[in-house]
């Protein structure tokens, strides 16, 4: 049993990365990504890379040894579904107190593991270190094996605490877990030379069982997926699959090249996301089934299936393409879905104005040029500022992506659709391009973002009133004006306003003093003059008897 450092060691130095294959032995010593610090792991620790990435396994206790906050904020944290026991969407922690953290949480541990057996009795319990525990120097590993020993279950460490690095880490120390506690402990009850693996795939929304008829009627019978709607005995006996497909590498690359290694399972890399992603991965699935024993008719009914498939899907969504024409769309995610995704919108007739690459591997980032060409904007990073001035410019009419950006769409006042892991509705396989066609011209063609995009009512009046003003204003100061250059007498030595001018600035009250700062000086101005000082002058108090 190797020790934390030296599996984290192991997984930098991972040989089916292609970006960590081609660097020195000194650089891959330095790890596959820059890691991040304890406490400022954003976008989730190692503990809850672990946790997502096993806890779709439906018929596991998922016991997390620490904090309650730390379960707490990972409980049922993606939309996966299950068809079978419901037991991994119950929260099971041994919520440390300070004085567990005194005198150590092993006992409790060992107590809570008991607990669950006689609650719940499941068929494996997985245990999640987290930072508090691994600091003071409880040993899970010794814990778990003294408890199934006593017990008969599997107890299974996951060594991930949160400090050691990202979400990322978090999934493939998940997958070291399974590699050397799970994987290759039972037997299947019969094989066939049809079974395959799908590694890195979790149902999210369910969007698994769009695909699994296609591989019921072909008769290809998934083996095992991790982890996806998955139970403990199909992944404790996956050693026997004749192949595999590998959905996300950036999560579990490890696994998929360990398990060719040590049990000969060749896989590959495939999508089931777009019409033509999904037909190349039966074609990939059927040419290694047959690779390695299976019958050769298998190919041409996966044909038959993929022709009937896709022009169903075709029919479908063709309705919908004059109405995306000129549509341009915006794909903030990540990983497998950076390319996938692009695939798959270019299908439906959008022109994509840039994807996000900065959860992707070397070799997603060639399939997105592949796609996009050359030109293609890889997105490595973009702020919310940016995003947004995008959006507001509209060089996007929509925006794809997880629901942490949505704030910005809407800000914005843009459709967006949710594609990643918190989304309501499966995009996956050929029924899943077609809903997420539909999805998105409900999206464009909602006549909410019209009426967002309209000023408030109360703006409106407010402007109609400013401008209202401002036109009295004027018309004020033009009549004033009017008023001024009017002159005063036959003469048309001087204007009223000069007048007026001279007598409010300098107090005056009589016409000779008028006359003496003015050019009022003709006969035919005294009349006038005398009229304006009326005027000018405070009313006298009237006398009351």
């Amino acid at each position: 049993m190797s020790s934390l450092p030296a599996t984290v060691q192991d997984i930098f130095n991972e040989p089916g990365c292609a970006k960590n294959a081609n660097k020195s032995e000194a650089e891959r010593k330095n790890g596959c990504t820059k890691q991040l610090q304890p406490g400022s792991a954003a976008g989730g620790c190692a503990f809850d890379g672990a946790k997502i990435a096993l806890q779709p396994f439906t018929d596991v206790a998922h016991l997390v040894h620490g904090p309650i906050a730390c379960e707490g904020n990972s409980w049922d944290n993606r939309g996966t579904a299950s068809s079978g026991s419901n037991l991994w969407r119950t929260g099971f922690t041994t919520d440390m107190t300070e004085t567990d953290i005194v005198f150590g949480g092993e006992k409790r541990l060992y107590k809570a593991i008991k607990e669950i057996i006689g609650k719940c009795d499941p068929a494996a319990i997985f245990v999640y270190q987290t930072c508090v525990p691994a600091m003071i120097g409880d040993d899970i590993d010794a814990v778990c094996k003294a408890a199934s020993q006593r017990f008969g279950k599997p107890i299974i460490p996951i060594n991930s605490p949160g400090f050691v690095g990202s979400k990322n880490l978090g999934n493939k120390l998940a997958g070291e877990a399974l590699l050397e506690h799970v994987i290759g402990t039972q037997e299947p009850d019969f094989t066939t030379p049809y079974d395959v693996n799908l590694i890195g795939e979790y149902n999210l929304c369910g969007e698994l069982w769009q695909v699994k008829p296609l591989f019921d009627e072909l008769g290809i019978r998934i083996l095992s997926c991790i982890s996806g709607d998955g139970r403990y005995r199909q992944v404790a006996s996956s050693h026997r699959a004749r192949a595999a497909m590998m959905v996300c590498s950036k999560a579990m690359i490890n696994v998929a090249r360990k398990m060719e290694e040590r049990y000969d399972i060749p896989f590959f890399e495939g999508s089931f996301y777009g019409i033509q992603d999904s037909s190349a991965s039966l074609r990939e699935i059927a040419r290694l089934l047959v690779k390695r024993g299976a019958p050769h008719d298998l190919i041409g009914r996966t044909e038959a299936v993929i022709a009937r498939e896709e022009a169903r899907a075709w029919a479908a969504i063709e309705p919908y393409k004059p109405r995306f024409k000129g549509k341009k769309a915006l794909l903030i995610t990540g990983g497998v879905k950076s390319w996938s995704i692009v695939a798959a919108l270019q299908e439906a007739g959008f022109e994509l104005v840039g994807t996000s690459v900065k959860k992707s591997t070397r070799e997603d980032k060639g399939r997105i040029k592949e796609l996009m060409g050359q030109d293609g904007h890889m997105i490595e990073e973009m702020t919310p500022r940016d995003m947004y001035k995008m959006l507001k410019d509209a060089k996007a009419d929509i925006m794809l992506s997880g629901g942490k950006s949505q704030f910005v769409a809407l800000k914005a006042a843009m459709p967006w659709i949710d594609i990643n892991q918190e989304r309501c509705h499966a995009y996956m396989g050929y029924v899943g391009m077609v809903k997420l066609v539909e999805e998105i011209d409900k999206s464009l063609s909602n006549p909410m973002w019209e009426q967002l995009r309209r000023p408030a009512p109360w703006n409106v009046l407010a402007k109609a009133i400013a401008q209202h003003r401002q036109a009295t204003e004027i018309a004020s100061d033009l009549a004033g004006a009017s008023h001024r250059a009017k002159k005063i007498c036959f003469c048309n030595a001087v204007d009223l306003g000069t007048i007026e001018d001279a007598i409010r600035s300098h107090g005056l009250t009589s016409v000779e003093a008028v006359r003496q700062h003015t050019n009022a000086v003709g006969g035919c101005c005294k009349r006038r003059i005398e009229g304006i000082l009326a005027s000018s002058s405070p009313a006298m108090p009237q006398a009351v008897e």
